[in-house]
């Protein structure tokens, strides 16, 4: 089986956000990480999201343009794993999963809560191969149950992905086309990340930090990166050091959650 160490996404892995032709923003979206457009020139709606430092805005600059090679090669690599699972047809919601790599000849739904279970093993990996779209019901979750160190968890889809009104999501998406995330939706332990076509937000919450999954908050989407590396050559978001305290606060309310 395949071990969380053999995928790297490179120099994609300080972008909690990278869209190939733009990134809009609607309402008070937090990001902890980079934020990036490549070959695409437009991210809009910054403020009144944010950005949070060391996190950095990188409009078609070099460090977006690399991560854009660097993601298509970590997605070729995704596609290339041989699966252990074939889940085609079957919803996500009600499974509990350990790890393994997850088959779906076409699209694949999430309806209500998905378990993942890492049995305390290190360096473990999901990865999940979507033929086509990858949509979540509203209020769906995917929950990561006894972490172990460097644990990787990956959705490669082969074209769009659609995080539904209140999403409680984990891990790194990496679409071919688009990625959008309604009302609320949050990835707190992972990574948005389309090739080649828009991401989409709408107040939500983005981290590569993993604060809310026990034993990961070193981890950066469960795949080594954490929430303190930046590209470190984008335009910090300005508004951001307007936040900081707002910041905080949510930071007390992961810890409260996690107590």
């Amino acid at each position: 089986m395949a071990q969380a160490d053999t995928i790297t996404l490179g120099n994609a892995t300080p972008f909690a956000v990278l869209a190939g032709s733009a990134v809009t923003n609607t309402g008070l979206s937090v990001i902890d990480g980079d934020v990036g457009v490549s070959p695409g020139t437009s991210i809009t709606g910054f403020p009144p999201g944010s950005v949070t430092p060391p996190g950095t805005i990188n409009n078609k600059n070099a460090a977006a343009n690399q991560a854009q090679i660097d993601l298509t090669t970590a997605y070729n690599a995704l596609a290339g794993l041989s699966p252990t699972s074939t889940l085609t047809g079957t919803d996500l919601g009600g499974l509990t999963l350990t790890p393994g790599v997850y088959f779906f000849a076409s699209s694949a739904q999430l309806t209500g809560t998905l378990t993942l279970n890492a049995e305390g093993l290190a360096n473990a990996l999901w990865v999940f191969q979507i033929g086509k779209t990858l949509t979540t019901a509203s209020a769906s979750a995917v929950s990561i149950i006894n972490p172990g160190p460097d644990d990787a968890l990956y959705w490669q889809i082969g074209s769009s992905a659609t995080l539904g009104t209140g999403t409680d999501f984990e891990g790194n998406l990496l679409a071919k086309a688009s990625i959008t995330l309604n009302t609320g939706a949050t990835d707190n332990c992972g990574r948005v990340l389309a090739e080649n076509a828009a991401v989409t937000l709408d107040t939500n919450t983005i981290s590569i930090g993993c604060a809310d999954v026990a034993g990961e908050g070193s981890s950066g989407g469960l795949t080594g990166a954490s929430s303190s590396s930046g590209s470190g050559t984008g335009v910090p978001e300005p508004s951001t050091f307007l936040l900081v305290a707002c910041g905080g606060i949510f930071g007390l309310l992961v810890l409260r959650r996690n107590a």
